[in-house]
């Protein structure tokens, strides 16, 4: 079964005309048959939609964002924190050079090539 993607908007217009024909004293079940959701998802929609105006679940919508946005940033921080701190510790480590690494690699691999006290030599 697909779901229908409804708007915010289009909710919060169901739950009114939900409203108004429930004040005129059908029952619920009648209701949710009319606009075509089951009663859990009428209930759900009531909660969360229950008391707004289209204007303010706008309002809403863009405040999630917003804080989407600002909970990456806060997500973010220590990780930049931990790199200022590096960097201002000024304690580098330079990368080896070509010859070093070679010389790294014979020994870890080879080490019968290798003796005590001489580099390697490839």
């Amino acid at each position: 079964m697909t779901r229908k993607h409804v708007t915010t908007e289009q909710v919060i217009n169901k739950l009114r005309e939900s409203e108004v024909i429930l004040s005129q004293g059908i029952p619920i079940a009648q209701v949710r048959k009319k606009l075509g959701i089951s009663e859990q998802t009428y209930y759900r929609r009531r909660k969360a939609y229950g008391g707004l105006r289209a204007d303010q679940a706008k309002k809403l919508r863009e405040v999630m964002k917003e804080n989407a946005r600002l909970k990456k940033v806060v997500a973010d921080l220590p990780l930049d924190n931990d790199i200022l701190r590096e960097t201002a510790s000024g304690n580098f480590q330079a990368r080896p050079s070509a010859d070093v690494r070679l010389n790294m690699c014979v020994r870890s691999w080879w080490p019968i090539m290798c003796r005590r006290g001489e580099p390697a030599k490839c």
